[in-house]
């Protein structure tokens, strides 16, 4: 069973910076897309970037050249480098999972709140 597990959320002040984790078990992790969408209070589900098994990148127009996503298949872990932080991020970033056309998994979730 595939399980994932978020890490590195908090309390940050507008133009700083967060490395999100992402760490997976149970799975064959190379085969997997990879992403992380993020929920702010009272607004839907959004995608921030995922990347394919081949390294391939996709980013939210909010983000880009801001955030960077990155994957480690021998630790079977994904990353979410954020820079430039704005109020605007202020979500609850969560980690996803996916093999072909099958549900994707998701993780718990971690809090990023932007802030003075």
């Amino acid at each position: 069973q595939v399980q994932l597990v978020e890490s590195g959320g908090g309390l940050v002040q507008p133009g700083g910076s967060l490395r999100l984790s992402c760490a997976a078990s149970g799975v064959i992790f190379s085969s997997y897309v990879m992403g992380w969408y993020r929920q702010a209070p009272g607004k839907q589900r959004e995608l921030v970037a995922d990347i394919t098994n081949g390294g391939s990148t996709n980013y939210a127009d909010s983000v880009k050249g801001r955030f960077t996503i990155s994957r480690d298949n021998a630790k079977n872990a994904v990353y979410l480098q954020m820079n430039s932080l704005e109020p605007e991020d202020t979500a609850v970033y969560y980690c996803y999972a996916q093999r072909g056309s099958a549900p994707r998994v998701w993780g718990q979730g971690t809090l990023v709140t932007v802030s003075s």
